[in-house]
């Protein structure tokens, strides 16, 4: 019990510190955390990454903690690996992934952590093309398990874009990214709050399978 109260006293002096000092950083910050992806994401759809060729040094250098500038929010998809789509380093992004990028509380305390006690400016929910639980809620599909869950948490967005011409399914895609982006907007106590007072900044995106090229639904 002692060791998990000290632990809990840790973390929040941890977070009030953090509070004090990273986020009295300006909208100039969350810009050029917004612009490290953009510029990543060029290298990368380029084949001129500068981020991947020397883990050893990046791994010890980054053994004894971590101040990464963005949390991404992303699916599980195995085609869709945040450091390698925007060419950053190890230690550079702290990213959920979950099927069909969506949020949950665990999901939002993770993202709290990012941003209270580890410091990163900006939140990037990134949908991606051919997105099969954005599909499978599209679809209608049903499962007597827990994916059933996913597609549960989907199927809001998936109801704006139904009967609307053209590609359906990216249109859904960008739909759910715009839905979990509000989510994430509206949530109390932390990220409303640091939204409100410009500490934080949250945009989402789109990446091409195909192309490698992210597409940036707003900015900050």
């Amino acid at each position: 019990m002692k060791l998990f109260t000290k632990l809990t006293v840790t973390l929040s002096l941890a977070t009030i510190a953090v509070i004090g000092t990273s986020f009295a950083e300006d909208a100039a910050t969350i810009k050029t955390a917004f612009n490290k992806l953009v510029e990543g994401n060029q290298r990368y759809v380029n084949s001129s990454t500068v981020c991947h060729d020397d883990w050893s040094a990046k791994r010890l250098a980054q053994s004894q903690g971590q101040a990464p500038f963005a949390v991404i929010v992303t699916c599980s998809d195995s085609r869709v690996p945040p450091e390698i789509i925007f060419d950053q380093a190890l230690g550079d992004l702290f990213v959920i992934r979950v099927a069909g990028n969506v949020v949950d509380d665990f999901a939002i305390g993770s993202i709290e952590y990012g941003v209270t006690v580890l410091g990163a400016d900006l939140i990037l929910v990134l949908g991606h093309s051919n997105c099969g639980a954005v599909d499978g809620a599209l679809k209608g599909l049903k499962f007597d398990n827990h994916i059933q869950e996913v597609l549960n948490a989907i199927q809001p967005a998936v109801d704006t874009v139904k009967g609307a011409s053209g590609n359906v399914l990216e249109k859904a895609i960008k739909a759910n990214v715009v839905h979990v982006e509000s989510k994430l907007k509206g949530s109390k106590p932390v990220l409303a709050k640091l939204l409100e007072q410009g500490k934080v900044s949250i945009v989402g995106a789109y990446y091409d399978l195909a192309t490698g090229k992210v597409e940036f639904l707003d900015q900050p």
